[in-house]
C-alpha cells in the first residue's frame, strides 16, 4: 500500500508547522521515539514489582549498581558513535538492535528462574503472591531480619535475573536508547527548528508511553512474556531510526512552511540555512580508539556551558530520585499484590500519557516559542517543589497518582522539550559524545547521590518517608537558579549563532 505524501504532510500541518523537507526525518523521530517508550513502559510494571519483591530497603542500594553499570556502558556507547567506519545513523540502530536481544535474553532467564518454570499458570501465580505479600510485609518493617529472610525466600538465580533487569532497564535501555536517538535528531534540527518540532517528536513518544502502558495492563498476567514483545519493538525503533536524516531543500516552495496560515513562522530561511551549514569536524581523528570513551568527558569539563546543563540534569535526578522513592514506598504499602502492582502502576502511566499527549500536540510549540526555553526549563524544579511539599502532607497513592501526572506533563510538555533545544547550540561532537555522558553518566550520579542520602536519612527518621522528601526542598531551589542562568544563556548562543549563519549565507 503506498501512503500519498501530501496526506500524510496535511495531516502533520495540524499540530505542527513543519518544511516539505523536514517531513521525513520528523515522522521516523517520532516514529523511533514511539517504538522506544512503548518498549519501555510494556515491561516497566514488571521491572518495578520485581523490584520490589526483593525488598523495599534495597532500592536505594539498586540505584548506586546501576552508576557502576552507566560508568561502564556509556563511553562504550560514545565509543560505538566515533568509529570513522560507521555513520551516526548506522551506530543508532545498532544500539536498538543490542539492546533488543538483550530483551530476549532477559526473557529466557527470567522464565528459568521463575519457581517451576511457569509464570502464567494460576496456581503457581498465586502461590508466588502469598509469597511476595509475606516479602512485602517484612520489607515494610525495615529491619535487617526482614531484609535476610526476603533474599533467602528465593534461589540465587531468582535474586540475580531480577537486580539485572533492573539495573539493565534502569541504567542502560532507557537513557542510552532514548540519549542516542535525541543526539541523532538534535544533529539533524537546529534551535529554531526544534522550538517548532520537539513537541510532535515528544508526542510521539508520549503515544508509545500510552500504548505501553495500556499493553501493559491488559497483559499484565503476560508477566516475563511481555518482554518478548517489547524486544519486537525495540526491533521497530531501529529500522524507524533509518529514516533520521537532514534534507537539504531542493526547490524555493520547501523554504516555505507547510502550515502557511501561522504568520510567526513564514521566513524559515536563517534557520534552514543555518541547519544546512553546520558542521563539525571530528576530533577523534588520528587518535587512538580507546582515548574516544573519555573524550565525552573531556568536553563537558572544558565547557562551562555544558558544566551548567550537567548540573541542571544532576539536580533533576536527585529530585526524581526522591519522589521514585516515596512513590513506591506508598504503593507498596497501599497493593500488596505484585499484579495489582503492576496494574496500578500501568494504570498511573497512562492517564499521564493522554494528557502529556495532548499538551505536545497542542502547547509544547507555542510555549517554546512564545515564552522561551529559561521558563521551560525552571517549570520543572517549581513543580518539583510542589509534588514533595504535597506528598509530605497525604501520604496515599491517590497522592502519588496526582503528583505523578503534574510532575511529568510538565517535564515531557514543557521542560524536556525544552532541555534538548541545549544542546542545539553546541557542536557535533559535543552532541553525540558529551550530551550522552550527560544523559547517562550524570543521570546515574543523580539517581545514587539521592539514593545515599535517602537511605541515610529514611534511616535516621525512622522510616518516614513523608519527612525524608522535605529535606530536598532546598535542591528545588539552587536547581530553579541553575535553571534560570542555563536558559538565559542558551538563548544568547542561539542569538550568536543565528547571526552568524545570516552574515556567511550574506
Amino acid at each position: 500500500m503506498i501512503i500519498d505524501k501530501s496526506r500524510v504532510e496535511s495531516i502533520v500541518s495540524i499540530f505542527v508547522t513543519v518544511y516539505p523537507h523536514e517531513i521525513s526525518a520528523l515522522i521516523s523521530s517520532a516514529s523511533s521515539f514511539f517504538f522506544i517508550l512503548s518498549a519501555y513502559f510494556v515491561v516497566l510494571p514488571l521491572r518495578d514489582e520485581g523490584a520490589i519483591s526483593l525488598g523495599l530497603e534495597n532500592l536505594p542500594v539498586l540505584f548506586v549498581g546501576s552508576l557502576c553499570l552507566t560508568l561502564v556502558a556509556a563511553p562504550v556507547s560514545t565509543l560505538i558513535f566515533s568509529r570513522p567506519n560507521l555513520s551516526k545513523g548506522k551506530a543508532l540502530v545498532l544500539i536498538h538492535r543490542f539492546f533488543s536481544l538483550s530483551l530476549v535474553l532477559f526473557f529466557i532467564l527470567w522464565v528459568l528462574s521463575t519457581p517451576d518454570n511457569s509464570s502464567v499458570n494460576t496456581k503457581e501465580t498465586d502461590r508466588v503472591n502469598s509469597i511476595v505479600k509475606h516479602e512485602l510485609k517484612l520489607a515494610v518493617n525495615q529491619t535487617a531480619s526482614a531484609s535476610s529472610d526476603v533474599w533467602k525466600t528465593h534461589g540465587w538465580l531468582y535474586i540475580v535475573v531480577r537486580i539485572s533487569m533492573f539495573l539493565w532497564q534502569v541504567a542502560l535501555l532507557n537513557l542510552i536508547t532514548i540519549s542516542s536517538t535525541w543526539a541523532r535528531v538534535i544533529d539533524v534540527t537546529d534551535s529554531e527548528s526544534g522550538s517548532r518540532l520537539f513537541g510532535f517528536i515528544g508526542a510521539g513518544a508520549t503515544l508509545g508511553q500510552l500504548f505501553g502502558s495500556l499493553f501493559a495492563t491488559g497483559m499484565a498476567w503476560l508477566g516475563p512474556y511481555l518482554l518478548l514483545f517489547s524486544a519486537l519493538l525495540l526491533e521497530f525503533a531501529a529500522q524507524s531510526s533509518k529514516g533520521i536524516h537532514k534534507e537539504i531543500p531542493q526547490h524555493p516552495e520547501e523554504l516555505t512552511p507547510i502550515r502557511k496560515s501561522d504568520p510567526d513562522h513564514t521566513n524559515g530561511d536563517d534557520g534552514q540555512n543555518e541547519t544546512s551549514i553546520k558542521t563539525s569536524s571530528p576530533r577523534t581523528t588520528g587518535k587512538h580508539q580507546i582515548w574516544v570513551i573519555f573524550e565525552g568527558l573531556q568536553l563537558i569539563l572544558s565547557s562551562s556551558y555544558l558544566l551548567q546543563v550537567a548540573l541542571f540534569l544532576w539536580l533533576s535526578a536527585v529530585i526524581s530520585s526522591f519522589f521514585y522513592f516515596q512513590k513506591v514506598t506508598i504503593i507498596a504499602d497501599a497493593v500488596a499484590s505484585p499484579v495489582g502492582r503492576r496494574k496500578l502502576f500501568a494504570q498511573i502511566n497512562s492517564v499521564i500519557a493522554v494528557f502529556i499527549l495532548s499538551g505536545q500536540l497542542t502547547l509544547t510549540g507555542r510555549i517554546l516559542t512564545t515564552a522561551g526555553v529559561t521558563i521551560a526549563i525552571c517549570s520543572l524544579p517549581f513543580v518539583g517543589f510542589l509534588n514533595l511539599v504535597a506528598l509530605a502532607v497525604w501520604p496515599s497513592w491517590i497522592a502519588v497518582a496526582i503528583s505523578e501526572t503534574l510532575r511529568k506533563v510538565v517535564m515531557y510538555v514543557v521542560a524536556r522539550p525544552g532541555r534538548e533545544l541545549l544542546f542545539t547550540v553546541v557542536t557535533q561532537d559535543e552532541k553525540y559524545k558529551a550530551k550522552v555522558c550527560i544523559d547517562v553518566i550524570v543521570q546515574r550520579l543523580g539517581d545514587a547521590s539521592a539514593a545515599g542520602l535517602y537511605k541515610l536519612l529514611f534511616s535516621t527518621l525512622n522510616g518516614k518517608a513523608s519527612a525524608t522528601s522535605l529535606f530536598a526542598l532546598p535542591v528545588c531551589f539552587v536547581w530553579i537558579a541553575v535553571g534560570f542562568n542555563l536558559g538565559r544563556r542558551q538563548t544568547q548562543l542561539a542569538t550568536m549563532r543565528a547571526a552568524s549563519s545570516r552574515l556567511a549565507g550574506s
